[in-house]
């Protein structure tokens, strides 16, 4: 069996609305220092039987992520 993991986040140049608003209620729940927070998701897949990267990462780049506004990070652990 595979886990493959799918982390996705907004590209560096896109807004990011919930990042901020993470940010500053940090800074309000006295934790100090903190200079910038990014949002994502991730998505843990299992997969039982023949792993094809080339599929998960055509998957990843069109469903489980937007191109126009995201990028995604893809790895794959082995159990």
């Amino acid at each position: 069996m595979a886990r493959v993991i799918v982390d996705v986040s907004l590209k560096p140049e896109i807004l990011d609305p919930q990042g901020r608003a993470v940010q500053g209620a940090l800074g309000r729940l006295g934790l100090a220092g903190v200079t910038s927070v990014r949002q994502g998701k991730q998505f843990v897949i299992d997969i039982d039987g023949v792993v094809d990267e080339a599929k998960l990462h055509e998957l990843a780049g069109n469903l489980l992520s937007n191109p126009v506004i995201e990028n995604y990070t893809l790895r794959i652990e082995q159990a």
